[in-house]
C-alpha cells in the first residue's frame, strides 16, 4: 500500500454522473479524499457512501474533492447513486489497475475461504499530489467525519 509522502499514482477512469473520464492530476491543487470500497450496494459500502454524501458540502467548503472507487461498472455505480441519492463521483476501476497501484487489491479470508478483493482504505491526497494521510483498514462508522477533519488540518 502506498504511504504518506509518496506521490499518489495518477489515473484516468470513467465515473458516475459524467460522460467524460476523470483524471486525478487534473484536480490539483485541490486536496482529494480517495476512498476504495469493495462493492456497490452492500451494507458497509452503502453507509460509507451515504456518510460522504452527507458531508459533501463541508468537503467542498474546505476545497476538497471526494471520490469513491471500486471495480463495479459505471452502470452499476449509476444505479447505486440513484437508489441512495449519492452525490459524490464513483469511479470504475473494472480492470483493477488503480486498486493494484494503491495496494488495495489484496487477498482476503472469510469463512475459511481465500479470495482477492478490495480492502476498504482511504487516501488523503494534498494539492501537490502527495499522500498526506492513509487509513489502511477503514471502519465505516465515523470515517467520513474523520476524513473531513484531516482535510481541514491540511
Amino acid at each position: 500500500m502506498i504511504g504518506i509522502g509518496e506521490t499518489a499514482p495518477d489515473f484516468t477512469l470513467p465515473r458516475s454522473g459524467a460522460d467524460d473520464p476523470l483524471t486525478l492530476s487534473a484536480l490539483r491543487p485541490k486536496p482529494v479524499v480517495l476512498y476504495f470500497y469493495p462493492k456497490d450496494d452492500t451494507p458497509g459500502c452503502t453507509l460509507e457512501a451515504i456518510d460522504f454524501t452527507r458531508l459533501a458540502p463541508e468537503f467542498a467548503a474546505a476545497g476538497a474533492v471526494v471520490l469513491g472507487i471500486s471495480r463495479d461498472t459505471v452502470a452499476k455505480h449509476e444505479k447505486f447513486c440513484a437508489k441512495h441519492d449519492l452525490r459524490i463521483p464513483l469511479l470504475s476501476d473494472e480492470d483493477g489497475h488503480v486498486c493494484e497501484s494503491y495496494g488495495t487489491w489484496v487477498e482476503k479470508k472469510m469463512y475459511g475461504r481465500t479470495s482477492m478483493g478490495i480492502q476498504r482504505a482511504t487516501f488523503l491526497i494534498d494539492g501537490a499530489g502527495k499522500v498526506a494521510k492513509v487509513w489502511p483498514k477503514v471502519s465505516v462508522d465515523g470515517h467520513a467525519a474523520e476524513a473531513l477533519a484531516a482535510v481541514k488540518e491540511l
